[in-house]
């Protein structure tokens, strides 16, 4: 008995240690995709077959969505969607840019001896991407009735032009065989014309061509490189320069200003933990969320992208989501599309304070409006106040003001006689109901009050004003509390709107606005009747899902302090989302857009640290607040060459023990803060 007693008693001790550490990797074992030391990720291809997947790569002129996949015979197909944002299509609306689906298969093309290299026994190897797509490939060559395993290699490089319409395919071929071998590789052109009559422009020409033909003899150990060039331009441009062609270019040197690019982004504003998956995702949402930036005629304008949405800027993906990402980041292509985007909206501003419209489209020469007012002004107010303050130019703060000033006050004229903003619908555009008000757009009104507070010190504005601000969002709070608090389903938590019966992924929104007054059954009911293996659910008992609420509550959770299940879902989700079956970025939404790439969810994923971990609200153009908290299995967690607030810094935290943390703040070699706090303890950080 005492053998049985003490065997159990050691079961129970095994148990307890075991369950004491986080269970985060489950689906490990599960993951396509590999991290590897120059910061790509790889998918080796040789098991769990046939697999596909789309990912999209950006440049200043140009998108590309490349679907690719190898088949059950280890082969490599591809598809490429190629967008071209500012040739645009009559009418002159969201979608109507010059779009073309490429299906050619270029290696299928070559000849080896005298059969297509397709046929010959051939597999693909890796894939790795890093914001540039490489694959690796192997071909067996038969020569007098002898195969010649992985005779030919192939190496395959994917990317868009940095600043040109046009995108990059190289084909490297060595010879690995004892033999000579001859390469051939055909003529190709592809062109199509675009009529005259539906072009804002006239007719658009798109063209594919290789940058080599003829035949290539490759003694052992030579390679043969070429590449093809996929462009598009307007026929008058054509006429006045001739077309270009591979000639034309330097491949080098594109591929070059691709890589610099990518070592920037991935250079500043570096998240740095004990956890390589967190690390690496964040890399990787940064580079999405800022590579999608176009050069239009009406000046810089990120767009979410998707095959869809160029040129032309929304009250929430960009006004809302990734603007106030921008200055931390400190890429200035970036902050000045954050501008521009303002500056667009600004145009709309009205005595009559009629809503602004929701999307400013086609480079800036139209406007969508279709589901009304959004909580459009909410969003943008909210947005700006904090861009401007995290910026930290009083001569853009200026500029802002009176479009922060307007929205605000748009906000206050749709006040019902509960307190709270009225809309027409939210940011889901009447895909899901929401009411004559909803929960999302108030929460973001009191915290743009909030952050106009602050700007309206900075700005000298008159104390009444900013008196008038405080009571409004004291007001503001004060209402959404007893409009939209709920007991649903025995969760204290909120009801979307008046009316709302069933659990929504947006009562996240308080969270991460700073209200944590139901902190504990919102996320209690977030992550118990809402979260699947794809993040939050829109609505409980339906299949739709849409990161954008799943990022805002992952931050949300965090900053209230709701650490151990905050981290174990953002663990589970950045797994999936980085190493999973669909890579490596946060997604749009399914199904509606088949989990496409949008853009502003990366500065949205970004976020859910500097402001949900460490949480920091900015206070001034030199100043903010932070209440850093890190998980108990964590000894450090470091933010590097942060650019925000005019200023160049580091924040560093590490733990002295299971309540206390050391935060450090660096600026340069200037120690700002070397201070010991109570973890969930704020302090105010002055540069």
């Amino acid at each position: 008995l005492l053998n049985i007693y003490i065997m159990k008693t050691k079961i129970l001790f095994m148990l307890l240690f075991i369950t004491s550490f986080p269970v985060f990797a489950q689906e490990a074992s599960s993951d396509r995709w590999t991290m590897q030391d120059d910061g790509s990720i790889q998918w080796k291809t040789c098991t769990n077959l046939p697999h596909n997947d789309h990912l999209e790569m950006s440049g200043q002129m140009i998108s590309v969505v490349l679907h690719y996949g190898v088949n059950s015979q280890q082969q490599f197909n591809l598809q490429r969607t190629l967008i071209f944002p500012m040739l645009r299509h009559q009418p002159n609306k969201t979608h109507n840019h010059l779009k073309h689906d490429i299906y050619t298969d270029i290696p299928s093309m070559v000849t080896m001896g005298e059969q297509n290299i397709i046929l010959h026994s051939g597999n693909t190897k890796s894939i790795n991407f890093n914001g540039i797509m490489r694959i690796e490939s192997d071909y067996t060559y038969t020569l007098r009735r002898k195969d010649y395993k992985d005779a030919i290699h192939l190496t395959s490089i994917f990317y868009p032009s940095a600043t040109e319409p046009y995108y990059i395919e190289e084909y490297k071929f060595k010879n690995n065989s004892p033999n000579t071998i001859t390469l051939r590789i055909p003529d190709w052109r592809l062109s199509y014309t675009s009529p005259e009559e539906i072009g804002i422009d006239g007719a658009y020409r798109m063209e594919a061509t290789l940058s080599k033909s003829g035949s290539y003899e490759l003694n052992p150990g030579d390679t043969l490189d070429f590449y093809a060039l996929f462009s598009a331009e307007k026929m008058s441009d054509i006429k006045k320069k001739g077309a270009l062609t591979p000639t034309d270019i330097d491949v080098a040197a594109e591929y070059g200003k691709r890589k610099a690019l990518i070592d920037e982004w991935w250079g500043n504003f570096i998240l740095d933990t004990p956890d390589k998956v967190l690390n690496r995702m964040f890399a990787f949402a940064k580079l999405r969320g800022v590579e999608s930036i176009y050069r239009t005629k009406g000046g810089l304008m990120h767009g979410p992208g998707g095959a869809s949405y160029y040129a032309a800027v929304w009250a929430n993906d960009q006004a809302e989501y990734i603007n106030p990402f921008f200055p931390f980041l400190g890429y200035e292509v970036g902050n000045e599309s954050a501008l521009n985007c303002y500056r667009h909206f600004a145009r709309f501003m009205n005595p009559e304070y009629k809503p602004i419209p929701s999307s400013i489209i086609s480079e800036g020469v139209g406007i969508w409006h279709g589901a009304k007012d959004r909580g459009d002004g909410a969003m943008i107010a909210y947005g700006a106040a904090r861009y401007a303050l995290a910026l930290g130019k009083k001569e853009v703060a200026r500029e802002l003001w009176p479009l922060i000033e307007w929205c605000l006050e748009y906000c206050r004229r749709q006040l019902t006689p509960d307190g709270v903003v009225a809309s027409d619908s939210d940011e889901l555009e009447n895909r899901f109901p929401a009411g004559e008000a909803n929960l999302n757009t108030s929460s973001l009104y009191y915290d743009a009050l909030r952050s106009a507070v602050y700007l309206g010190h900075e700005l000298n504005i008159p104390q009444k004003q900013i008196q008038d601000y405080t009571k409004r969002a004291e007001a503001m709070e004060k209402a959404i509390e007893s409009y939209f608090g709920y007991e649903m389903h025995g969760f204290h938590t909120y009801r979307y709107y008046k009316g709302n019966t069933v659990l929504r992924s947006w009562i996240c929104t308080p969270l991460s606005m700073g209200i944590y007054t139901r902190a504990q059954g919102t996320v209690d009911a977030l992550f118990s009747r809402l979260w699947t293996k794809d993040g939050l659910l829109t609505q409980e008992g339906e299949k739709t899902f849409w990161d954008r609420s799943t990022l805002y509550a992952l931050r949300g959770t965090l900053a209230a302090g709701e650490l151990e299940k905050g981290m174990r879902f953002l663990k589970e989700y950045s797994q999936r989302r980085l190493l999973g079956e669909h890579v490596p970025y946060p997604i749009e939404a399914w199904p509606e857009g088949d989990q496409r790439h949008l853009s502003a969810e990366g500065g949205m994923y970004c976020r859910i640290y500097s402001e949900g971990l460490l949480g920091i609200r900015p206070t001034g153009f030199r100043n903010f607040e932070m209440t850093p908290r890190i998980p108990k299995y964590w000894n450090y967690m470091n933010l590097n060459k942060i650019h925000a607030f005019q200023s160049d810094f580091d924040i560093r935290i590490s733990r002295i023990d299971k309540n206390q943390l050391n935060v450090k703040v660096m600026n340069g070699k200037e120690t700002i803060i070397d201070k010991n706090i109570k973890e969930g303890q704020t302090i105010k950080v002055k540069l």
